[in-house]
Order: C-alpha cells, then sequence, then structure tokens
C-alpha cells in the first residue's frame, strides 16, 4: 500500500505575537513545528505500517527551504520518503493555489490508495486545501475523520459532526483529512532521528511538478488576509454573591436592571 500524507511547517502559536501597526504575524524568532493535525495525519499512516510492513509512506509539503527540518521530523517519526515543493513562483499562495501546487506534486509522485492530509493548518484555520486536493485529484474525501479502520481494501470511518458522528465507508483511493481526535502521535525514535540526518528529501520546483505558473502564487491567489490582529482584551467580570439561589437570582436581575439591559 502506499500513502502519501500532505503536511505543513507552521509557527507555533504560543510563541507568535502580531505587529500591532501592519497587522502582520511577527515570525522572527518564533519556532516553527509540524502543524498539529497534520501529525495526527501522519500516525494514522504509521499505524497502518505497523500492521501492514509493506506499507510506503510519502510526506510532501510546500513551504520554504526551512521546511526541510520539518520533513526530517516526519523521517524520524517513521515515514519512508518526503518531498518538498519550494520555489518563489509558489510564494503567496492561498489554499486554491496550494492545493493546485500539491495535485501537481502528487501526481508527479504517481500511485497512491490512500491520501491523509490534516484538519486545518494552525497558522490559518481554514480546512480547505484537504478538500480542494480531493476536487483536484477527483477523488472520494472524508473530512473531520476520528475514526478509521480498513478491512480488504474498504475503509470504514467516522466523520465527526457538532451533534455527534457519522459512519461512512469508501474505497482507495481517497483523501481523508484528520482532526486530534483520531490518535495521539508518536515521538520520534532514535534510530528514526539517526536515518532523518541523513536522508536525502527531494526538493521540486515549480518547472519539476509541472504546475500552471496561472494557477500558483500570490498574483493567482483569490482570496488573501486582509488583517490579522489580536482580540481586545475582555472587562473584569462581575460576581454576583449571595448565600441562596434566589439572592444570587435576585441580585443579577438587579444588575441587569441597573445597565438597563432588562
Amino acid at each position: 500500500m502506499k500513502i502519501i500524507v500532505c503536511v505543513k511547517q507552521v509557527p507555533d502559536t504560543n510563541e507568535v505575537k502580531i505587529d500591532p501597526v501592519k497587522g502582520t504575524l511577527i515570525r522572527e524568532g518564533v519556532p516553527s513545528i509540524l502543524n498539529h493535525d497534520d501529525a495526527n495525519a501522519l500516525e494514522e499512516a504509521l499505524k497502518i505500517k505497523d500492521e501492514n510492513p509493506d506499507t510506503h509512506i510519502t510526506v510532501i509539503t510546500m513551504g520554504p527551504p526551512q521546511a526541510k527540518e520539518m520533513l526530517q521530523e516526519c523521517i524520524a517519526m517513521g515515514a519512508d520518503d518526503a518531498v518538498l515543493l519550494s520555489d518563489r513562483a509558489l510564494g503567496g499562495s492561498d489554499t486554491w493555489a496550494t492545493s493546485n501546487a500539491l495535485a501537481a506534486g502528487i501526481r508527479k509522485l504517481g500511485e497512491y490508495d490512500i491520501i491523509f492530509t490534516g484538519r486545518q493548518a494552525i497558522d490559518g484555520d481554514t480546512a480547505q486545501v484537504g478538500p480542494q486536493l480531493a476536487e483536484k485529484l477527483k477523488l472520494p474525501q472524508v473530512t473531520y475523520v476520528r475514526e478509521f479502520a480498513m478491512d480488504e481494501g474498504m475503509i470504514t470511518v467516522k466523520r465527526a459532526l457538532e451533534n455527534g458522528y457519522e459512519v461512512l465507508k469508501l474505497k482507495t483511493p481517497c483523501v481523508l483529512t484528520a482532526i486530534k481526535e483520531l490518535n495521539c502521535p508518536r515521538y520520534m525514535s532514535v534510530r528514526g532521528i539517526y536515518k532523518a540526518a541523513k536522508f536525502d528529501i527531494k526538493v521540486w520546483n515549480a518547472a519539476d511538478i509541472g504546475v500552471d505558473l496561472a494557477k500558483v502564487g500570490l498574483d493567482a491567489s483569490p482570496t488573501n488576509v486582509y488583517k490579522s490582529f489580536t482580540p481586545a482584551k475582555k472587562g473584569k467580570g462581575v460576581i454576583v454573591e449571595g448565600d441562596t439561589a434566589k439572592e444570587i437570582a435576585d441580585g443579577f436581575i438587579s444588575d441587569l436592571k441597573k445597565k438597563h439591559i432588562i
């Protein structure tokens, strides 16, 4: 079985700050990490490989040269191969343009049975690339996968909904997007780290994947981020005290009347 996992290097949102004048993320000095949901996607592929040792896992990403470090982490976790799509022509791509580039890269990779992606990236939270990728490759898809099982080529998944879940069955090839409830990503192994340190990661540019330059990059992106900002801090809350539930309720109603809310 051949599995492709789409991953992304993102800034650690616990360390991110926003320029109050420009309204943009301050990335200088901020550590980059493997996107959380993508780690869950990779872990599920690795679980399949644990049960079927002949499984081959390729991780693919689009980003700047330093994204190699994140791909090395994926190799250290257990992936077999890694590809970085890196080219100035791809810079500034929104989700639509990104999915065009990834689709072209996956076509170059050739045969596959399952494409795993994370639900969304923590630096964008759009949850659009996975579904767009499936559309570009004309593949069936299931998003928000929280449980996965496979038997004789038939895949059964539980898809998370706001008020429950639904059970779906589909055949390969297909695209599945993972959420954190799917599994707990493993740590890198000592042997994996040693392998990753010497691993030759493939780097493909726009010409290598044969992507239409009119469909990638900033100029080709139909959407853009108008402004990023930190929400204003909320005012201090009011605590209504009382010895009984009735006293608390009466005090709450009294405060609402004083503020002319009721």
